[in-house]
C-alpha cells in the first residue's frame, strides 16, 4: 500500500477531499520525521512507537581498498508495533 492508496482509503471512509487528507498525512509524517531528529519518541497508543536507537561505534573493513574504516556512533528511527498491533497481523 502507497502513500496515495492510504489518502484515497480514507478520503472515502471520512468523505473529506483528498488534497486536505494529502495534507494531514504529509504533516503528520513531518512532524514524526523532526521529532526523531530532536531524539524525541513518538508514542502512538494502540498502534506502535517510533523511537530512536543508539548504534554504537564500531570498525569496518572496505574489502576493494583492504582498509579500516571507523564508522562514528549514531541514532537510527526504528518502529516498535504496540502488542495489540502485532496481535492484529498474527
Amino acid at each position: 500500500m502507497t502513500k496515495a492508496d492510504i489518502v484515497s482509503e480514507i478520503s472515502k471512509k471520512t468523505g473529506v477531499d483528498k488534497q486536505t487528507v494529502l495534507a494531514c498525512v504529509e504533516t503528520f509524517m513531518e512532524k514524526v520525521k523532526g521529532s526523531l531528529a530532536k531524539n524525541e519518541n513518538v508514542y502512538l497508543r494502540g498502534f506502535g512507537s517510533f523511537i530512536v536507537k543508539k548504534r554504537a561505534q564500531k570498525t569496518a573493513r572496505n574489502i576493494s581498498k583492504n582498509t579500516t574504516i571507523i564508522i562514528p556512533e549514531h541514532n537510527i528511527p526504528s518502529f516498535k508495533p504496540a502488542k495489540t498491533f502485532l496481535n492484529d497481523v498474527k
